[in-house]
């Protein structure tokens, strides 16, 4: 196991099976030293624990640990196609999609909960530029999804 997956281990959480994906694409993909994900969504067991807009039928709490299963998710694709999650030297960049009812704009907030997780296990690589984007809907109606780009080491 690696120390990242230990680290998981010690804050109560696994590494999930990478999802399979539901379209033509590949959950990750790796060039030269970068990894760039798909989008993430929070599949707990292959299931959507919930579904629906955040600031409606998705409280902003909920949605922000839904944005932490969703970077959790993401690390699992990154796995899959570097190995091991030891190489990561840094995150570089996170992405985050918040299906939002219309009044809904505490899309950072939400996505704080996936920049924490990044964070937590990570340490200082898991520090990332960020975006957090409120869109209509998002596939299953997902409330939120994750995608990151990750730099590895050699």
């Amino acid at each position: 196991m690696s120390a990242v997956e230990d680290k998981l281990a010690q804050l109560g959480l696994a590494l999930p099976e990478t999802a399979t994906p539901a379209g033509a694409y590949v959950p990750a993909v790796q060039t030269g030293r970068y990894v760039y994900t798909a989008g993430q969504v929070p599949l707990v067991n292959g299931t959507l624990p919930t579904s629906g807009k955040v600031g409606a039928e998705v409280t902003p709490e909920e949605a922000k640990d839904l944005a932490r299963t969703a970077a959790l998710n993401a690390l699992a694709a990154v796995k899959s196609v570097a190995g091991d999650l030891d190489r990561i030297a840094r995150v570089v960049k996170v992405t985050g999609f918040v299906a939002s009812a219309p009044d809904f704009t505490g899309q950072p907030g939400v996505i704080n909960g996936a920049s924490e997780l990044l964070g937590e296990v990570l340490g200082a690589a898991g520090k990332h530029a960020r975006s957090a984007v409120g869109v209509a809907v998002l596939p299953l109606d997902a409330p939120v999804e994750v995608e990151m780009q990750v730099e590895l080491t050699d």
